[in-house]
């Protein structure tokens, strides 16, 4: 199998969750894109490991070492990162990252900032 092959499955894999992070506002949807972007890096480590040891006849592995490491701290951030995400969830009722500005802003936060406006003035 030629290389171009998952090198180009791995670039619209790529692109695919690039587009994904930049477009959507859900930050479930931004954490999967997100993975889809990391599985996609795996992937050309893998087939560019496999192409290297077929070119130097070697049987050290080392991009397909440095994918289990990669998928493990995928998994840690994928878990820390939902969590994250629900305990905004249950404090502001939505996961929407546009309205997410800062997380020490409480719900009356904008009333509290314009009376503060307006003492000042």
């Amino acid at each position: 199998m030629h290389l171009a092959y998952p090198a180009v499955l791995s670039a619209l894999l790529f692109c695919t969750g690039l587009y994904g992070v930049l477009a959507r506002r859900n930050a479930i949807l931004v954490l999967m894109s997100v993975e889809l972007m990391l599985n996609a890096v795996n992937l050309n480590l893998v087939a560019f490991d496999v192409w290297l040891s077929k070119a130097a006849r070697e049987t050290l592995h080392s991009g397909q070492a440095l994918t289990l490491f990669t998928i493990a701290i995928a998994a840690a951030e994928i878990g820390i990162g939902l969590a994250i995400v629900l305990a905004v969830y249950r404090n502001r009722g939505t996961s929407d990252i546009d309205r997410l500005r800062d997380t020490a802003e409480g719900p009356d936060s904008d009333a509290l900032a314009a009376e503060k406006a307006e003492a000042t003035a």
